[in-house]
C-alpha cells in the first residue's frame, strides 16, 4: 500500500515575540521535519523571507510589528545576497 501526503507549502512559520517596551523579535519554526536534515542554508533563508512577507501581509497596522518584520526581511535578504 502506498501512502502519499502533501507536504506543507511553506517551509517556515514566522511569529513575533517581545513586548512593546523592548525590541520585537521574529521567531521561526519549521513546519515539516521530514527533510529537516537536508535543508540548505539558502533554502532556509528563502523560507524565512517568505514567512516574514506572509506575516507582514496579515499584520495589523501596528507600527512596531511592521518595523520589526520589515527590518528582519531586509536583514535576511542581505544575508542571502552575501551567500550568492
Amino acid at each position: 500500500m502506498n501512502i502519499d501526503f502533501a507536504e506543507a507549502p511553506s517551509l517556515v512559520i514566522a511569529k513575533l515575540c517581545g513586548c512593546k517596551e523592548s525590541r520585537k523579535k521574529v521567531a521561526y519554526s519549521l513546519l515539516n521535519e521530514t527533510h529537516g536534515l537536508c535543508l540548505d542554508k539558502k533554502d532556509l533563508l528563502i523560507g524565512q523571507i517568505e514567512a516574514c512577507e506572509k506575516l507582514l501581509r496579515y499584520t495589523s497596522d501596528e507600527n512596531d510589528n511592521r518595523i520589526a518584520l520589515e527590518r528582519e526581511t531586509i536583514e535576511l535578504k542581505m544575508a542571502l545576497d552575501l551567500m550568492t
